[in-house]
């Protein structure tokens, strides 16, 4: 007599929430100001009441949170707004760092 046994296997499968991060813009003497706004408008969908306040901290404090993003998204907004600066023949820096 031949036995047949079936074993069910459940695999629990754990999702992880994508870390995030932070773009930080840095404050020079050569990026304008409205640059500055374009960017946030242009690159990091920002309303012209909010990227007034996110330059002005920038140009204040030196520095300022444009967004905080999954990194790949993060990375690419930093790269597209950089090579825009190098364009535009201005020094601006920005960076990302994990949150």
């Amino acid at each position: 007599m031949e036995t047949n046994i079936i074993i069910k296997q459940k695999d629990k499968i754990k999702t992880k929430k994508p870390k995030h991060y932070k773009v930080i813009m840095y404050n020079d003497d050569y990026t304008t100001m409205e640059f500055v706004i374009y960017v946030l408008m242009n690159i990091f969908n920002k309303k012209i009441e909010s990227a007034n306040k996110i330059m002005l901290n920038v140009h204040k404090k030196g520095v300022g949170i444009a967004g905080v993003y999954p990194y790949d998204i993060a990375a690419t907004k930093v790269s597209i707004a950089m090579n825009m600066a190098k364009e535009e023949g201005f020094p601006f820096k920005l960076t990302i760092e994990e949150e």
